[in-house]
């Protein structure tokens, strides 16, 4: 839209009741490129042009002081520096050696995906509490990533959890 890469984060369809008018979709949009977030409504079917996505299959190496993430193409071994505030909704997601699938548009990265869900380590967690296992009780847990998720209370560290890394949320052990 508008020669930028947008991604719908959120959509309402709303039918008229009067005879005639147009179905209107209302969305919440984020541009790639700048991250911003914006409201536009448009009408049923309107068209847009397809941006020029190449998605690539690469390795996560390593990081540089926590602001540059070096990934490795596994196809032609290519490395590509991709700063953190491009990346930082994910990192919480991936450690090295993790595959993931980079996104180009026009030649630069704008992104990355990870998979649905993924297995990761509890470093630390408060022990759980005798009797406290009648209601649906959560507590906090540090993953290996650095990533806290809420978690039932029988949760122990060492243990490994399966997360969503859609919604950053437990799953259930692995």
């Amino acid at each position: 839209m508008e020669g930028d890469p947008y991604v719908i984060v959120e959509v309402q369809t709303q039918t008229p009741t009067a005879r005639g008018a147009a179905t209107l979709v209302k969305t919440k949009l984020r541009n790639l490129r700048t991250e911003q977030l914006l409201s536009r409504s448009f009408k049923a079917g309107e068209k847009f042009e397809e941006p020029d996505f190449e998605i690539r299959g690469c390795q996560y190496l390593y990081d540089e002081v926590g602001e540059i993430y070096y990934f490795m193409d596994d196809e032609s071994y290519e490395q590509y520096a991709v700063a953190r505030k491009i990346i930082n909704d994910k990192l919480g997601f991936i450690l090295p050696n993790d595959k993931v699938r980079v996104v180009f548009f026009e030649g630069q990265v704008i992104g990355i995906e990870v998979p649905n869900t993924v297995e990761l380590d509890v470093v630390e967690t408060e022990p759980a509490v005798k009797g406290d296992t009648v209601n649906a009780v959560t507590k906090s847990a540090t993953l290996e990533t650095g990533l806290e998720v809420q978690v039932p209370m029988f949760v122990s560290q060492g243990d490994r959890l399966i997360i969503d890394t859609r919604e950053a949320r437990y799953v259930r052990r692995a």
